[in-house]
């Protein structure tokens, strides 16, 4: 079967199931209202002291919250769904109902869950970084248009990948849902750009799990810091990331017993 057409299933599958619990908008809209408010009140707490944070004014650092928005809704609408099933199935024995459809099954097990519902984190951020931008008084080019849909596109792409690699640690341990838990309270760093941390914490921010290429890289596109030199490097790093997370969930396929064992 088409892979676009598979996943265009899955996705209308995934959007009629959440449309029986239309209340659950309301509370995703809730939810989107309160995580603004923090923000903003965390950025006029600061601003109160300073006039700059390591370089980012007011306005820079509403479009690098509204990035942050942006991509958690991403996170949670299609990433977050499909890995927590897919641990499940490992650690339940039943991924051998993936392992049997012909198709790719890491593909597979990537897009057969959609919480629709969080696309309100989308919308939202989406608004949040137009009404910066708006706000900095100045003109996006073409390039910065173009740079921030790249950065953002593989700023998804690489916190897919670790999520995957980390999820796939549960072919070899039973209690991986602990270690996936900390990615949230991870993820929430980068409601700053990560050059205000230690170098330590940044070089982990960087590499390790990189918030630093799914936040703080699409915000600085959006404000003309971003140099070609790290967009290139971030599309290095996402080739790497997509390969590393392919040769774990080999490895990891490998040592699966499943119901069919």
């Amino acid at each position: 079967m088409n892979p676009f057409k598979l996943a265009f299933l899955y996705l209308r599958i995934g959007v009629m199931n959440e449309l029986q619990y239309r209340v659950n908008f309301f509370i995703q809209l809730l939810q989107s209202f309160i995580a603004i408010a923090i923000g903003l009140i965390g950025l006029s707490l600061v601003f109160a002291q300073v006039n700059e944070l390591s370089g980012w004014n007011r306005n820079e650092l509403l479009a690098v919250m509204g990035v942050h928005i942006l991509m958690g809704g991403v996170i949670r609408a299609a990433i977050m769904p499909n890995m927590n099933r897919f641990m499940g199935d490992v650690q339940q024995g039943t991924l051998d109902f993936a392992l049997a459809k012909p198709v790719d099954t890491q593909f597979l097990v990537s897009i057969r869950e959609f919480s629709f519902w969080q696309l309100v984190d989308v919308v939202v951020g989406l608004v949040i970084v137009g009404v910066a931008v708006g706000l900095m008084q100045t003109t996006a080019s073409l390039w910065q248009a173009l740079a921030f849909v790249a950065a953002l596109v593989m700023g998804a792409l690489m916190i897919y990948s670790v999520y995957f690699m980390v999820t796939s640690l549960a072919f070899w341990i039973i209690r991986v849902d602990q270690i996936v838990n900390l990615f949230e309270g991870i993820y929430a760093a980068g409601r700053w750009p990560v050059g205000i941390y230690p170098d330590w914490l940044r070089t982990g921010l960087t590499f390790l799990v990189p918030v630093a290429f799914a936040v703080t890289v699409p915000a600085e596109a959006l404000t003309n810091r971003l140099t070609s030199l790290t967009l290139l490097g971030a599309f290095g790093l996402t080739v790497f990331l997509l390969i590393l997370a392919r040769s774990i969930w080999k490895l990891g396929l490998r040592s699966y017993s499943g119901a069919s064992a």
